[in-house]
């Protein structure tokens, strides 16, 4: 056992050298993306798609937190970061950053990827690689399919600079009238209603052995390109340059100033459909400085905005090769398997039996039985949660069912459910978050839905956004009103929980029950709760719960006993939590953190740090579940939910995070832990100078990937978790 250690009040923990920033931070986090893509032990297709995830990633980066940077620049805004950073010297560092990742990224896919493709029959071409078979059924497929969609805009002194759209591929093309020799500059726009990436037909593709190709192709752009005569007749074609811009796309919206919510952002998207402020020019590197310059001008942007590609821009679009039927290529099929306490259950039906339901199968009587957990995407999405509202919205026992949507899908089984519900009669209550960044359209249809049919929908609060993942059903049964809640880490969506590793809670424990009915009356009406009997609700009490359960962590230690803190979330910035985690390392305290994306703490500092140890784990999933456990003294204490220990999470978001009481599920969690702090494939740890070395076996160990070690768990004992 670690001696604890006196700690030097005089020393700052606050002091800038002791924290990462949360900009760069993100940006080594979007590296380890590009490195699976990199990695010959990822699946081809795989590859392609984690290209596509870092150039998406990147877009939504731009779009929000670079925007930001650059409105605080041109407010003047000199605001340092807990690093000790302007909002300039951070633009200034994340391009300096940025740029060896995206030469990079292009130099895998350009030398590496494209190569491999056609090594295995998948043939990503360029127009001037073609036959004239080949260009001639691809110049048919223009003047049909193409041709009658585009518009090209000329730029002259009586055609002002157009409007170009946020993410959209253009080419800039330059023209010459062959009369006077004067030349022109014009904007072609690459249509999206079109696929980025135009197959061509089996019998034209690239043979195999006499056989064709799985799949033969050219980019959409290059198409245009070679085909811009039909857009100018009569017109000599100069030359042609692809460029792509990025705009802010957040939303300003002034809540307290707001009387209708939802027609308050339904206005501000109309404007995010034409976007913002451009952020950033992509331009292809050996566009010409004439052209560069002209659309820098045009943009207003500087030459510390562009980023000059070798290769394709917009690489998000290679996900369109996931759907190839080449399942060698992929990751092995994925089996989500049914809990075992949930598989003798019977279909819901309407009509419900109440004395079958005592016997024990439905869905209420196995939560009565004791709690249930389950871990997504390991465990049926559909054969769980959406089951479980489905079964609440049919069951003529049950009452009301209130909970929070933060996002879901275009198809949702869940808001269907909550329809059936509201038209069976039952009091419906959903907190739809129309907040949800980039979700707000979305969420805004099934607002309009849910209200159509009698569901009371509330917007959410005022200053602060509904992140909780929260259900609560209430059921009369015999004699007596019964409260089941699920208190979940990830949102109710049933794609999400196809890709996000997530876990719910499945309760009838009365002081939950009571606790969530007090939050959606928080959420609902005028209630200004301040204390809950089991849960952690931010902004009311969890970050005071936190705090205090980490110095008891510290005081544990300073009593002779021992001290553990393992945390795991997604991010991690708020400067007092980790402030209080220097304290508690200085202590003796030994601390244990899975953070999958930002992590400004710097770990193995010596006298601050030296007892924290932080890992990242990325791979076929994102990491999305919360857990946090506090050794306690040898009275183990864990809790799960939607925060992570972030200032929004703590301070401007309505948040629930719930403890684990009953004891199986809490070495279940545990267990889950210790595997991925023993991952030795999909883990990096973080060194603290904010760098990520990814582990690898040692010398003839076993290769430990966490996630595939808990699927085949799973399978083997569809209990566990």
């Amino acid at each position: 056992m670690p001696k604890p250690k006196k700690n030097n009040p005089a020393t700052n923990l606050n002091d800038p050298q002791y924290y990462i920033n949360r900009e760069l931070s993100w940006l080594e986090f979007n590296n380890k993306v590009l490195h699976e893509a990199c990695d010959p032990r990822t699946p081809l297709l795989e590859r392609l798609k984690f290209l596509a995830i870092f150039s998406s990633n990147l877009d939504e980066y731009f779009m929000v937190r670079v925007a930001a940077l650059k409105q605080q620049v041109e407010a003047k805004v000199n605001l340092l970061t807990p690093d000790g950073r302007t909002p300039q010297q951070q633009l200034d560092e994340i391009q300096l950053q940025l740029s060896p990742q995206i030469k990079k990224q292009h130099q895998e896919f350009e030398q590496i990827l494209r190569p491999l493709l056609a090594s295995h029959k998948i043939h990503i071409l360029d127009y001037i690689e073609l036959n004239q078979t080949q260009r001639n059924y691809l110049d048919n497929y223009f003047e049909e399919q193409i041709f009658p969609v585009l518009t090209p805009l000329a730029v002259d002194p009586s055609h002002p600079f157009p409007y170009i759209s946020n993410l959209s591929l253009n080419l800039a093309v330059v023209v010459k009238n062959p009369d006077t020799e004067e030349e022109f500059f014009a904007r072609v726009k690459v249509p999206k209603v079109l696929p980025r990436f135009l197959p061509l037909p089996p019998a034209l593709g690239v043979k195999h052995d006499g056989q064709a190709a799985h799949w033969t192709g050219v980019p959409l752009e290059q198409a245009i390109a070679h085909n811009l005569n039909s857009l100018f007749p009569g017109m000599n074609i100069q030359e042609y340059h692809s460029f792509r811009i990025t705009r802010d796309a957040d939303l300003e919206l002034e809540e307290d100033e707001a009387d209708d919510l939802l027609l308050a952002i339904e206005q501000e998207l109309r404007k995010r459909r034409m976007g913002g402020t451009p952020v950033r020019l992509e331009i292809q590197s050996q566009t010409p400085e004439v052209v560069s310059s002209r659309l820098l001008q045009d943009l207003e942007l500087t030459e510390n905005d562009v980023y000059k590609i070798d290769g394709l821009l917009g690489l998000r679009d290679l996900m369109y090769f996931m759907a190839l039927p080449l399942p060698e290529l992929k990751d092995p099929p994925r089996q989500s398997v049914v809990p075992a306490r949930l598989q003798r259950l019977k279909e819901p039906t309407i009509d419900t039996d109440v004395l079958e339901l005592e016997e024990g199968k439905d869905f209420f009587a196995v939560i009565r039985e004791k709690d249930l957990l389950v871990h997504h995407p390991y465990h049926s999405f559909s054969s769980s949660v959406v089951r479980f509202i489905t079964s609440a919205a049919h069951d003529p026992s049950v009452l009301a069912i209130k909970m929070t949507l933060y996002r879901t899908s275009g198809d949702s089984p869940i808001v269907n459910a909550l329809i059936a519900a509201a038209e069976n009669g039952k009091q419906v209550s959903v907190l739809v978050e129309l907040k949800a960044r980039f979700d707000e359209e979305n969420n805004i249809y099934w607002a309009r839905r849910l209200e159509r049919v009698g569901v009371h929908v509330v917007y959410g609060l005022v200053g602060l956004k509904t992140h909780s993942k929260i259900v609560l059903v209430v059921r009369r049964e015999r004699d007596r009103i019964r409260r089941y809640v699920h208190i979940g880490t990830g949102n109710y969506n049933p794609k999400t929980a196809r890709l996000y590793t997530d876990l719910g809670l499945f309760s009838c424990r009365e002081e939950l029950g009571a606790d969530l009915t007090d939050v959606f009356n928080f959420l609902t009406g005028y209630s200004r709760q301040k204390t809950y009997r089991d849960i952690l609700v931010a902004p009311v009490n969890m970050r005071d719960r936190f705090l205090e359960l980490i110095q008891r962590e510290i005081e544990n230690v300073q009593n002779g006993s021992t001290g553990r803190i393992v945390a795991k979330m997604n991010s991690l910035v708020d400067p007092q939590i980790i402030a209080n985690l220097y304290e508690a390392s200085r202590a003796g305290v030994q601390i244990d953190l899975i953070i999958r994306g930002i992590c400004c703490l710097r770990p193995g500092l010596k006298d601050i740090s030296d007892n924290i140890r932080v890992i990242s784990i990325v791979g076929r999933f994102l990491e999305h579940s919360r857990i946090y456990y506090f050794y306690n003294n040898g009275q183990e204490e864990i809790y799960i939910g939607s925060a992570d220990w972030m200032r929004r999470n703590l301070d401007r978001r309505v948040e629930v995070i719930t403890p684990i009481k009953d004891q199986e599920i809490a070495k279940d969690l545990q267990e889950l832990l210790g595997i991925m702090l023993a991952d030795n494939r999909l883990a990096w740890e973080l060194k603290s100078d904010g760098s990520y070395v990814q582990r690898r076996p040692y010398d003839d160990s076993p290769e430990a990937n966490s996630q595939k070690i808990i699927m085949d768990m799973v399978l083997r004992s569809p209990s566990i978790t």
